[in-house]
């Protein structure tokens, strides 16, 4: 296969001020895409904001003679999202694909977490991906073409405690990637998927540190870094970006060069035609073995 290119073409990326978002932003100019790099320059938890980390990752990319333009506006809005598509459009004249990735974090135990708190993250998670992407969705539509990366995390499988809020709202964007496919599916060539990355963000060191109990967590951070670079997240992000990406609702994790498919199953069970409780009981075993389960395809409904 030859090299993947986006000559051409028109990428947002948000959340792209840092970590993997940066990593996505250089990689996608680097083949050739003109990018927006949307980022409010906030805080792990979402709060304050500047403008200078979009501003340096643009520089960057420019510096490399790749295109790319700065958007601080805030995905957790309406109006914050048709800003960042409209950056886009204005800049570039076209939008091709999105890259959902922004995102905040707030580790807490689900006692602990306020309204406040839970709603701060469907914001940013969930109605951030929600707001960019029906902004984008109309150029989409009207060129036949496009492609969503959204970005889920294998945090809403229930991996670690203190991510209910977190949790929650990645279980939403992984529901509405999927739902979302559906209707894409109806339309000439889009397609919607996300990837759940494993990779060192600030977002993660700062809940390491938080929660250390005394630990060094910056001494492991070298050795840890060669395995969990976000650099190594982006190929899987790029490609999903690609318009030659033929899958569509589906989950890719990524991390230290590995790559898998993340997608439900469904078990064999068991059937019984007037079923008790005590079937359910006494079968339990069984409908819970994944021996010879099947993948549910995001298509199967319709």
């Amino acid at each position: 296969m030859g090299e993947l290119r986006f000559d051409g073409r028109s990428v947002i990326v948000t959340g792209a001020g840092r970590g993997l978002g940066r990593a996505h932003a250089r990689l996608l100019a680097d083949r050739g895409a003109s990018v927006v790099v949307s980022d409010t320059g906030g805080s792990v938890d979402g709060t304050d904001g500047s403008e200078e980390p979009a501003d340096e990752v643009v520089e960057e990319i420019r510096r490399a003679g790749g295109r790319a333009v700065a958007c601080s506006a805030s995905v957790a809005t309406a109006e914050g999202a048709a800003a960042i598509v409209g950056t886009a459009v204005d800049s570039f004249g076209r939008i091709d694909a999105v890259v959902n990735n922004a995102g905040i974090s707030d580790k807490h135990l689900f006692a602990d977490l306020s309204d406040e708190q839970f709603r701060r993250m469907l914001d940013v998670h969930l109605f951030g991906t929600l707001h960019v992407t029906r902004a984008a969705w109309p150029h989409f539509v009207a060129a036949g073409h496009g492609r969503i990366v959204n970005t889920v995390s294998e945090g809403m499988l229930g991996a670690q405690p203190m991510l209910t809020s977190y949790g929650t709202a990645k279980g939403g964007v992984w529901g509405f990637t999927r739902t979302l496919a559906i209707e894409a599916a109806g339309e000439q060539d889009i397609r919607v998927n996300a990837v759940a990355p494993r990779a060192l963000t600030r977002m993660l060191l700062a809940d390491a540190r938080a929660h250390a109990g005394g630990v060094d967590v910056d001494g492991a951070v070298a050795e840890a870094l060669a395995h969990m670079d976000p650099a190594l997240v982006s190929p899987v992000a790029a490609f999903l970006a690609h318009e030659t990406c033929p899958i569509n609702g589906e989950v890719l994790v990524a991390g230290g060069g590995r790559v898998m498919r993340l997608a439900p199953v469904r078990t064999s069970g068991i059937t019984r035609d007037h079923l008790t409780l005590e079937d359910v009981a006494d079968g339990l075993d069984q409908v819970m073995d994944p021996t010879g389960a099947v993948v549910v395809p995001v298509d199967e409904f319709t």
